[in-house]
């Protein structure tokens, strides 16, 4: 990621989309970038539910923004330096949590598995659309699965 000929804006970007710099760590850098998420949830959960979602909507769409922009900049079709879409996903899969370390580490792992196999719908997402959206509403899907498997989870025990 050569940043030297890059304005301010442009590197802005490429920090946040590559999650800090979490996306540039050679192996797993989608589970690095996903830990990322969990601060995220912590900060989060802190307000009321209807804030806690409009906030992480609002962190969707300025997620998508930047992994297009990202994608232009990188000159390469989804590339695994971006892993914004999967701080964004896991703090969509923690989304009204309680903040139980087992409940997180449990939804951690349901949403890695989500998100590295790609069950439907989440593999069609994933093919069909493209730039930013595309980048990140497939790590949205499986942030959502695996939001709704804790929630199921809960209803059992």
């Amino acid at each position: 990621m050569a940043t030297k000929t890059l304005n301010f804006k442009d590197r802005s970007v490429l920090f946040f989309a590559s999650g800090l710099f979490l996306g540039l760590i050679p192996f797993a850098p989608g589970t690095f970038g996903s830990l990322l998420g969990i601060p995220i949830h912590w900060v989060f959960s802190r307000l009321p539910i209807f804030l806690e979602m409009s906030f992480l909507g609002l962190v969707v769409l300025i997620s998508v923004w930047i992994s297009g922009r990202a994608e232009i900049l990188l000159k390469h079709k989804d590339p695994s330096q971006i892993v914004i879409d999967e701080v964004v996903g896991m703090a969509v899969a923690l989304a009204g949590a309680p903040l139980e370390p087992s409940l997180v580490v449990i939804t951690f792992l349901v949403f890695r598995f989500f998100d590295i196999f790609k069950p439907f719908p989440i593999r069609y997402i994933d093919r069909s659309i493209h730039g930013g959206w595309g980048i990140v509403l497939d790590d949205v899907a499986a942030g959502f699965m695996a939001n709704m498997a804790w929630r199921l989870w809960n209803l059992s025990f």
